[in-house]
């Protein structure tokens, strides 16, 4: 019998992944802090880089965690269980092969990386060190993105929760034991880090031990079906394209930005940080509908997959107001926390406006890649993603001469508005396939 599809259902789905999110920039400030008690800037800033190289890299296969969830969920609402511990055995073995992957080619990964964004001898030195030994959990943190998306897909949020907890926990003493305790330095952070990954996914499997109750999970035939591979790799295909597309767009805002003098880069590295509390804040109801929308798909119930749409859209409108209100009030303390500089400060003030009206402008793009990606629409998503891009660069090319970084926050809110609207436009395919 099909569950009620209520408002406690949604936030059931959604507050562990809120929650579970806030956890995630407590770990860098940990990071950052254990090995600043050493007292010289190299060691601080080559575990900011290492940091940013494997992010890079792993989030790559980042569509692991978006495919798995919107294909888990339609299988569970079709009612086929054996094929949802089949997709994520699809995407363990995705994701064990990447980070594979990226093992047997540290050396050419690193040396392009510090080619593109070279440092200090001593930076490079200790980066080197620090990303030679937590390359050896990439197979683990890659997986972690497929195991992410099933509990979500299931409903399972709290597992999700739960696993967060204990990758930074454990993380965080392993920091302040290693480095502080046994004065490992650098290689002590990567240690860390490293055994809280492979222990991270084995309790993640051991939390999605449902998925291999049965034979489903080793059922090869199923498992290398070539349909279901093929509409696997379509999906995950789209997605990192879309990924790609809006990531390019956010790293040109930064690049822009630097046009503009130190104090406004720094500013706007400042408010972006409000964007970043939005996404995660969000994350958590858009979430929801990749996993409620997914099931209507699957269960060929288009009224219902409308449910859910409108409801988990209802608490992202919500929170994005909240969220506004919130940087209204909060915002100039939040700048001083994050900036000491006077002229950066009075800078972020100046553009505070931008990031207070931006979880509104928002919040239809967000709520509407959590449908679109419950739906597997992802090549809707990526036609999408491409209009809203190139008038995002039309915007820049139109507002730049006349606004500077005025019009910079501008062709942003561009971009989220037409992301929102194009989506919107092509929302009424989705419950058409349903039927």
């Amino acid at each position: 019998m099909a569950r009620e599809l209520t408002h406690r259902r949604v936030l059931a789905i959604a507050l562990p992944i809120v929650l579970s999110n806030a956890t995630v920039p407590l770990l860098g400030a940990v990071d950052t802090g254990v090995v600043g008690q050493m007292g010289q800037a190299a060691p601080i800033g080559a575990v900011g880089v290492g940091a940013v190289v494997l992010a890079s890299i792993y989030w790559i296969f980042g569509f692991l965690r978006m495919g798995t969830s919107g294909m888990v969920a339609q299988a569970r609402g079709a009612g086929d269980a054996a094929e949802t511990g089949a997709i994520l055995t699809r995407a363990l073995l995705i994701g064990g092969a990447a980070g594979a992957a990226a093992i047997l080619l540290q050396v050419p990964l690193f040396w392009a990386a510090f080619r593109l964004a070279p440092a200090s001898a001593d930076v490079e030195r200790l980066s080197r060190l620090y990303l030679s030994i937590r390359i050896w959990g990439a197979p683990a943190a890659i997986s972690i993105y497929a195991v992410t998306g099933w509990l979500i897909a299931m409903e399972r949020t709290r597992g999700v929760l739960i696993l967060q907890l204990w990758m930074n926990a454990l993380n965080i003493g392993l920091d302040l034991w290693f480095v502080l305790g046994l004065g490992w330095g650098v290689p002590g952070v990567a240690v860390a880090t490293l055994i809280s990954e492979w222990t991270g996914v084995l309790l993640g499997l051991w939390l999605c031990r449902a998925a291999f109750g049965g034979a489903q999970w080793h059922d090869w035939g199923r498992i290398f079906n070539r349909e279901r591979l093929r509409r696997m790799v379509s999906v995950n295909a789209d997605i990192m394209v879309r990924s790609m597309l809006l990531q390019g767009a956010f790293t040109a805002f930064t690049f822009i930005g630097a046009r503009f003098g130190d104090r406004t880069l720094a500013a706007n590295q400042v408010l972006m940080q409000f964007i970043e509390i939005t996404a995660y804040a969000l994350d958590g109801f858009a979430f929801a509908a990749e996993s409620l929308v997914g099931q209507a798909m699957g269960a060929r119930a288009p009224l219902t997959l409308r449910r859910a749409a409108i409801l988990t859209s209802q608490w992202g409108a919500a929170g994005s107001v909240a969220l506004a209100l919130a940087f209204a009030v909060l915002g100039p303390h939040l700048i001083d926390l994050m900036a000491t500089d006077p002229g950066v400060r009075e800078t972020a003030r100046h553009y505070l406006p931008w990031v207070v009206a931006a979880p509104i402008v928002g919040v239809a793009s967000w709520m509407f890649d959590g449908i679109f990606i419950g739906a597997t629409m992802t090549r809707a998503m990526v036609q999408a993603m491409a209009v809203s891009v190139a008038l995002y660069a039309v915007s820049l090319f139109t507002l730049l001469p006349l606004w500077g970084n005025t019009g910079l926050w501008a062709a942003l809110m561009i971009l989220n508005t037409a992301r929102g609207l194009t989506m919107a436009a092509w929302y009424p395919a989705i419950e058409r396939r349903a039927a």
